[in-house]
């Protein structure tokens, strides 16, 4: 398993009974989490330091409840990073601490490099990885078919003092813009893709991991320049194997390109104790150096 364990701002605090208890910089949010299956204890009970609780309903949803003062929005870094958390709705916070290993990859790989990189960050969310690859030199296009969180975006790049960076921020289906960068001969050497199990793009078009990820990625193997540096999918669909997504990348991006192709679940450590975790998984192309 790939461990983001580098955090200062961030960690997990513990775990019991579908409920994680975390630390983001000075605030605690105590979360629902399916994974966790075990028990260790009722820790509403056995902590007196909780800013938030999310509770879920049996209607589907849930709502935030706050037992101290908490503000509406606060930052977190990570490393020379800046990012802005709030307590959005489904128990979110608009960043997923996991995906600081695959920051730290990229930023590594942009770097090592030697070169001008131009970055694809698909399904970009809050722009987590669009703010990484900014910080490694690389110039960024960032799609999102959320307005809001594209907004959001814009916020965790101004936070970080990257606003002058290269970045073009566009509120799109990310199946229909790929298509027009295939039409307008457009290149990139990265992309990486967070894509959701279902949604709906900018204009209500219908999304389905199941049905639409292959055809997506090959897609954007159109779109992938001469010598790409990696190509990335992040998944947190329930019973998708990280083995799928190698599977995905070796009959598109690995037919036409020579690199590495691997997979592996990723993962947060558990504070005093040797839990881990398991956050999702991914799938990377790597240029071999």
């Amino acid at each position: 398993m790939t461990l983001s364990n580098e955090w200062k701002d961030y960690e997990i605090i513990d775990t019991s009974n579908g409920e994680k208890l975390e630390r983001w910089n000075n605030i605690y949010l105590l979360r629902p989490d399916p994974q966790i299956i075990w028990d260790n204890g009722k820790l509403i009970e056995n902590y007196d330091n909780i800013n938030a609780v999310y509770y879920r309903s049996n209607k589907g949803g849930g709502h935030w409840e706050n037992l101290k003062a908490t503000p509406a929005e606060w930052q977190v870094n990570y490393k020379n990073l800046t990012f802005n958390i709030k307590q959005m709705g489904f128990k979110h916070t608009g960043l997923f601490p996991e995906q600081a290993a695959n920051w730290d990859f990229m930023i590594d790989k942009i770097k090592k490099s030697g070169r001008d990189i131009k970055v694809l960050n698909l399904f970009a969310y809050t722009g987590g990885a669009s703010v990484a690859c900014l910080s490694a030199g690389a110039s960024v296009v960032h799609v999102d078919s959320s307005r809001g969180m594209v907004d959001w975006a814009k916020e965790n790049v101004k936070s970080s003092g990257l606003e002058d960076r290269p970045i073009r921020y566009l509120v799109d289906d990310v199946v229909k813009f790929v298509k027009r960068e295939i039409r307008r001969g457009n290149k990139y050497d990265a992309i990486v893709m967070d894509p959701p199990s279902y949604g709906r793009g900018s204009n209500g078009e219908v999304w389905d991991i199941e049905k639409d990820l292959f055809n997506l990625v090959n897609l954007c193997t159109e779109i992938l320049s001469d010598d790409p540096l990696f190509f990335i999918i992040n998944s947190y669909t329930t019973g998708l194997s990280k083995e799928v997504l190698v599977n995905v990348l070796k009959l598109t991006v690995g037919k036409i390109y020579n690199g590495d192709i691997y997979s592996d679940e990723i993962g947060l450590p558990i504070k005093n104790s040797d839990l881990v975790l398991p956050c999702g998984i991914y799938g990377r192309f790597e240029k071999k150096d």
